[in-house]
């Protein structure tokens, strides 16, 4: 199954949030075809969590890794300076970030965490 272009998933998730009420953007965009996406959710409280894709099973299913329930944690500019690291680490990763206070993530796929 061919995956979708990042830019068109990338608003795709954009518009899932902003239809629920929520404020989303595209705070670093990368390759528009093929880029690795960070989705980071801010609650505006100081707190943020950051979510990455990850393959799992022989079929290679796409999962989302809640990569703050590790050792990065939950605070906003922790996920931010990680975010930077990946991107300097990584030039074609886009980062998206919701603004939610419920901390909804808008991910269709499942979240392991």
């Amino acid at each position: 199954m061919a995956e979708l272009k990042t830019d068109f998933w990338a608003s795709a998730l954009i518009r899932r949030a902003e239809i629920a009420g929520a404020f989303a953007g595209v705070v670093r965009k990368g390759d528009s075809d093929a880029g690795a996406v960070l989705v980071k959710v801010a609650t505006l409280d100081g707190r943020a969590r950051l979510y990455a894709p990850a393959r799992r099973g022989e079929e290679g299913a796409r999962v989302w890794v809640d990569l703050s329930a590790g050792s990065l944690g939950d605070e906003e500019r922790a996920v931010d300076a990680y975010a930077r690291r990946q991107a300097e680490f990584d030039p074609d990763i886009w980062v998206v970030e919701i603004e939610d206070k419920k901390g909804r993530h808008f991910l269709e796929e499942p979240v392991d965490g």
